[in-house]
């Protein structure tokens, strides 16, 4: 029978120093879990150890929790799971008034005090308001956004909807469901053909890092495309082709956010698609933007006026077109979680607005205990 314990190795040490303890979270059961593991690593390796004591939790692709205790290089490719005698099965405890990591060893369940959780996450399962639903309840601070501004944001055709309502600026879009598609697919798709024309880019409704993207240039394409995006989500989103510059900005805060410097991207492939942004590695990257003084503050005060429209908080990253022509900044989308890796662009574009990536986290954290504690 296991034995309940709320001893651990150096908890009273650690309580009565000034440092607080970080659970990284990552891995999970999503098509993004790589890409997880690659921006953990970043994080664990630059969180500043003066401040906080850092723990790491891994989840499995079939989503078992492991706290894991060995070096954060054996995380890309999941190396961090053959190293089994720094793996301990644990997970959350939902008590909001233990605020602690469960561990179990072989004859007790031992109990971690967390001040603060950044999940290190993405896509399904983690970046849609799942974990911080959970986090929330457990009443344990956490980086990032709340379960509804989450989902929220995950779900592309939700994101639209609401921009569309708040008069937001971007391209032309239709959105329907796999059964809708399965009862009329050919009037759905004559419909989006007459409304979007081609080019028509095709995204499944609750992915990131371009899974799942396709760009289609006639009525096959079309069709492969959703068929392909299907497999991916029960609904997927149909937006109009932009002739223009893919530009993305950091933004970081609660009620008052920051806004950094904009980034432009020239991707390696025909559209910044998952090999142009993971696997290539020769897309171009100009931070800042190759654009007008004036066009970058405009970039800069739309992504602030969208995280506070979607309800964000602590981070987001919220990508733009700047249409050829006219120059007209149109949202693309917002991202809650990131890349992480000390070159993603959302620490490069606030290391280049004055703030390196370890005071980065620090102020993440800072701002999760503010906006969280207490709640």
């Amino acid at each position: 029978m296991l034995i309940l314990s709320s001893e651990y190795s150096g908890l009273v040490e650690e309580r009565m120093s000034n440092t607080r303890t970080v659970l990284v979270v990552f891995g999970g059961v999503s098509s993004e879990h790589d890409v997880s593991l690659i921006s953990a690593r970043s994080v664990i390796e630059n969180i500043p150890r003066e401040k906080y004591k850092v723990l790491c939790v891994g989840i499995t692709k079939d989503g078992r929790w492991f706290l894991y205790s060995g070096d954060a290089c054996k995380l890309p490719d999941d190396g961090w799971l053959d190293d089994k005698a720094r793996l301990a099965p644990a997970l959350i405890s939902h008590d909001r008034s233990e605020k602690s990591l469960l561990i179990f060893t072989a004859d007790r369940v031992e109990k971690q005090h967390i001040d603060v959780v950044f999940p290190v996450l993405r896509g399904k399962n983690g970046e849609d308001g799942t974990i911080q639903g959970l986090l929330e309840l457990a009443g344990i601070p956490f980086v990032g956004c709340g379960a509804l501004s989450s989902a929220v944001c995950m779900d592309k055709a939700v994101t639209n909807a609401l921009a569309d309502a708040s008069g937001v600026a971007q391209a032309r879009w239709r959105s329907f469901t796999l059964t809708e598609f399965r009862q009329c697919a050919q009037t759905l798709l004559d419909e989006a053909v007459d409304y979007l024309h081609f080019p028509i880019f095709v995204k499944p409704a609750n992915t990131g890092s371009s899974v799942g993207v396709s760009k289609a240039k006639d009525k096959q394409e079309l069709f492969d495309a959703v068929e392909s995006a299907f497999r991916h989500d029960y609904k997927v989103v149909l937006e109009q082709g932009i002739d223009g510059m893919e530009v993305e900005c950091a933004v970081l805060g609660n009620e008052d956010p920051l806004a950094s410097v904009p980034g432009e991207v020239v991707p390696c492939n025909e559209f910044y698609d998952y090999d142009a942004k993971y696997v290539c590695g020769t897309s171009e990257l100009h931070i800042p933007a190759r654009l007008p003084a004036e066009k970058l503050e405009e970039i800069r005060e739309s992504a602030c006026r969208v995280f506070k429209i979607l309800g964000c908080s602590g981070l987001a990253r919220i990508d733009f077109f700047v249409q050829n022509g006219d120059e007209a900044v149109l949202l693309n989308e917002p991202n809650t979680i990131p890349g992480f890796t000390s070159i993603s662009m959302y620490p490069k574009m606030f290391e280049a607005s004055g703030i390196p990536y370890p005071a980065l986290l620090d102020k993440l954290l800072c701002l999760a205990i503010e906006k969280w504690s207490g709640l």
